[in-house]
């Protein structure tokens, strides 16, 4: 730490970025010494200052919002940061740009000719019982259409930004290059309030004369099949696209081309494809069709959409990307084709060196997570129009192919039509949207660096422009997973752009009457299903999952210290208090319906939001054993939705509160910290017996009751020991469920029961997490029993990061590394030397730079080591030991317990 540099200069979170959609982006930098003042000059092309701050006398050197003159749309700036410090100043210069102006949207949509997409719809039920098409996929799907249009250029431009979005998925050329890295663009969204608009520089692919811009458009989410039911058009029938090229000419001019100046299209070589079913590639039918001088002559005018725009946005966080390649681990050549192992479960494709083949050959690709106990193919994932198959017909050349416009969950792949391949043929690509990986946690205990890991990659298959719950089944934007997961995310990641993306259509989904969806996006489609449907395929919104709205803001708050991540969601959150404070005072649980209530007992469950269908503490592993799923599914919702719901009004009244006080609102904050304690006071009256115990006697009850302050405090040591007698009871088991699995080591541990806290961690058989890792899980599965002992696999999703929750756990607790403050002005550092390990060591991301912590265990002491930034405040915490941390290394020796045995 004694080289003094200023670094990591960003503008709303992201380095460089080419069009930022605020108008008053934020600016951040790393200063890795003591800064005593700063200064940020923002400068425009033509050289001219927007804004100069003057020398700030501040040490802060995050998020700090612009105040300049107004900043021009779709404009380039560089801008600098002066950091001063008692041995002199440092400057450091970067660049942005920002988004264009979209009310000023002129271009039309372009819809090339085709056929509408005939809604294939399917219910809950259907799926379940496994019942569908049984047509061959090219019999259901549509080709990928094919848009050219011709520029003419009279000289190159100086500068030139292209803006796109489509109704669907695309790829674009310009100029026979491909137009940026992105894959399936421009993401999904709840395309019926918003539509995001991505900007590139394609400056370089225009060289003056006449040129091409060729995109490549297929149905993605728009109107391919998505969600539980694999239903399709759940947006739209027809995809379309819609462009702006906006060029600066050597003279100054400025042109714009606009998409439906002459565009034409054709169906394309691709004859199918579809994020869930798979795509096919029809070599034979390939063309030149991105070049100039191609000839386009036999193709047909588009239909030009005018007045259809929907509401247009600047595209933000980012992007998908193929941010990774692994090769293949072994091939295995079976009589029903070529079996390859990646080594590792991923959302992606699979890349093929293709040699010659006859023409009209054809080379399939299956996926599947998993193989069964004997080693044979096993498609894991079954259902409606999730076959994950891709198809590549051969005109007879050699090739290296991966598919264009799907994504498969899948560790191996089974290839038929190639059976001479070998390992150096074949490659898995990695999709995720390609956000920075920056912590570490490491132990000398393989098993838990094996969990780590499992939980960051299901984090890398799962952030795929959404937040998916799997990147096989469903691959919907579930908010119960999400808010249980941010916490660890945060941890692993820098998330705050991709989350904050997903909460803007989070709260476009959110009804009029306050409700917030239990997934995000959401369809035309999604609502009218529930019309007709009954038992959870009637529900719109969940406590625990449309709580979302608040737990999800608030803890990147807790992170990162955006308050405009507060400001932005705070609406929303009452909202949703609103709706949950008027189903309270109208509606009783049915036990109590028609029933003879005291004045009392009226008004206490006039305040508790108790009633209505809810999933509960979804998967508690005890109501699920011994039952078919289809059973067994309803129990838990049916015994914990009244406890739950409540428990949750009750927490998120409590970050209203502290939202309110962080944006200034004391008024507001103290009458949710008022209503948060009537709500538990209610509760505890209605429901905590006079032994603390509960009406349900579940693990994961008394985990939330603790965890979310629902346990008056002279009974809180009483109903941590119930909830030690269940964890026994269940040999030391977790029989926790969806909501209550982030909870339950926590509480444990904050009652004084670490030892068994860390006998849960560590146990081996199911229900556990290194259950998993002994049987070859590399990544978290959807339930703790997704394969047997013996083996044998279940059909449920070996790639859901909700249960990867534990992983914040490890961080907070083993390494001790966790924040004190918004935005980590305070750290503490409090490790668990006590744990049966003999060396931790962890690594987290801040606003001012990293945070380390590591410890070793030598002999009869420890060694703990912690290195902090510039900028963090910080204590150690040890066993009789407080020490306050400085910046920089920071080296203590501590008397070591007797090591635990787990």
């Amino acid at each position: 730490m004694s080289e003094q540099r200023c670094r990591d200069l960003r503008v709303e979170h992201e380095r460089r970025p080419l069009a930022v959609a605020s108008p008053e982006p934020r600016f951040s930098w790393v200063a890795d010494h003591a800064q005593t003042a700063y200064r940020i000059e923002v400068v425009d092309r033509a050289g001219i200052t927007v804004w100069d701050t003057g020398r700030v006398p501040d040490g802060a050197g995050a998020l700090i919002p612009y105040a300049g003159r107004p900043l021009r749309p779709l404009e380039d700036y560089t801008w600098r940061v002066t950091s001063w410090s008692a041995y002199g100043e440092l400057r450091e210069e970067s660049h942005f740009g920002t988004a264009p102006d979209l009310s000023r949207w002129e271009a039309p949509w372009i819809e090339p000719a085709q056929s509408p997409t005939e809604l294939e719809r399917w219910s809950l039920m259907d799926w379940i019982r496994g019942s569908g098409p049984t047509t061959d996929p090219s019999e259901r799907l549509r080709p990928v259409q094919l848009v050219r249009q011709r520029i003419a250029l009279t000289e190159a431009p100086v500068r030139a930004r292209l803006m796109v979005t489509a109704r669907g998925v695309y790829s674009a050329w310009l100029g026979g290059e491909r137009v940026g890295d992105e894959a399936l663009a421009p993401g999904f969204d709840s395309y019926r309030h918003r539509m995001s608009v991505q900007t590139y520089d394609v400056t370089e692919h225009l060289q003056g004369g006449p040129t091409v811009l060729a995109i490549a458009l297929a149905d993605g989410w728009w109107a391919g099949r998505i969600g539980l039911t694999g239903s399709s058009a759940q947006f739209g029938d027809r995809t379309a696209v819609t462009w702006e090229l906006h060029l600066t000419m050597p003279d100054g001019r400025t042109e714009i081309v606009r998409a439906g100046t002459g565009a034409i299209s054709a169906e394309g070589p691709w004859t199918y494809a579809d994020i869930f079913v798979g795509e096919r590639y029809d070599a034979r039918r390939a063309q030149q069709w991105t070049s100039t001088t191609f000839d386009d002559s036999g193709w047909a005018p588009v239909a030009v959409r005018e007045g259809e725009l929907s509401p247009l946005v600047a595209f933000s966080g980012e992007p998908v990307r193929r941010v990774m390649e692994l090769p293949a681990r072994s091939v295995t050549r079976t009589n029903d084709g070529v079996v390859v192992d990646f080594g590792q479960v991923i959302a992606g494709r699979v890349r093929l060196r293709i040699p010659a083949l006859a023409p009209g050959c054809e080379i399939t690709i299956e996926h599947t997570e998993t193989l069964d106990a004997q080693g044979d193919w096993f498609v894991n994932i079954s259902g409606i129009n999730k076959e994950q198959t891709d198809v590549y017909v051969s005109d007879g050349r050699a090739v290296e192919w991966e598919p264009e416009f799907t994504f498969h969950g899948f560790r191996y792949a089974r290839i038929r039509g190639l059976d001479a391949l070998i390992a150096d043929d074949v490659s898995a690509i990695v999709i995720s949207s390609d956000l920075e990986y920056t912590g570490r946690f490491e132990t000398s205990d393989p098993r838990l660096n094996r969990l780590h890991e499992n939980v960051v990659w299901s984090q890398r298959g799962n952030f795929l422009s959404i937040p998916t719950d799997c990147p096989q089944r469903e691959r919907a934007g579930w908010t119960g997973d999400m808010q249980v997961f941010v916490a660890a995310a945060t941890n692993i990641a820098r998330v705050t752009p991709f989350v904050t993306r997903w909460l803007e259509n989070l709260r476009a989904d959110q009804l009029p009457d306050g409700r917030v969806p239990i997934f995000s996006p959401r369809s035309a489609f999604d609502d009218e299903a529930i019309t007709t449907a009954s038992g959870f395929g009637s529900i719109v919104a969940a406590a625990g999952w449309s709580d979302a709205i608040a737990i999800v803001p608030w803890t990147l708050y807790e992170r990162t210290g955006d308050v405009r991540i507060l400001e932005d969601n705070y609406p929303a959150i009452q909202g949703w208090i609103a709706f949950q404070t008027a189903t309270a005072a109208a509606e009783v649980p049915p036990a109590l319906a028609g029933a003879e209530l005291s004045a009392e007992r009226r008004e206490r469950q006039r305040l508790l939001y108790n009633t209505g269908e809810h999933f509960g503490d979804w998967l508690t592993p005890s109501t699920m054993e011994g039952k078919p799923t289809h059973e067994a599914i309803g129990i838990a919702p049916a015994l914990t939705s009244e406890l739950a719901a409540p428990m949750f009004q009750a927490h998120t009244l409590t970050l209203a509160s502290r939202i309110a006080a962080v944006l200034g609102r004391a008024n507001e904050s103290q009458e949710y910290a008022s209503r948060a304690d009537e709500v538990r006071d209610a509760f505890a009256r209605e429901y905590v017996g006079a032994d603390a115990s509960l009406p349900v006697e579940l693990q994961g009850m008394y985990a939330l009751a603790l965890g979310l302050d629902m346990i008056p405090d002279h009974l809180r040591d009483a109903a941590a020991g119930r909830l030690v007698d269940l964890v026994h009871a269940r040999g030391d088991h977790l029989d926790t469920g969806f909501l209550s699995m982030p909870y339950l080591l926590d509480a444990l541990w904050d009652a004084g029961h670490r030892d068994l806290a860390r006998a849960v961690l560590w146990q081996d058989r199911a229900p556990s997490w290194l259950y998993e890792v002994d049987r070859g899980a590399t990544t978290i599965w959807e339930t703790w029993d997704a394969v047997a002992a013996d083996g044998s696999v279940r059909e449920m999703s070996l790639n859901h990061y909700a249960f990867g929750c534990v992983d914040d756990f490890l961080v907070r607790r083993f390494a001790g590394v966790a924040p004190a403050a918004a935005g980590w002005r305070r750290a503490r550092i409090a490790p668990d030397i006590e744990a049966p390990l003999d060396r931790v060591s962890a690594a987290v991301d801040t606003p001012f730079g990293e945070i380390t912590s590591t410890w070793q265990r030598r002999g009869e002491v420890v060694d703990v080591e912690v290195v902090l930034p510039f900028g963090v405040e910080a204590e150690l915490v040890l066993p009789d030991l407080t020490l306050t941390l400085h910046p920089g290394r920071n080296e203590v020796t501590a008397a070591s317990s007797v090591r635990l045995t787990v």
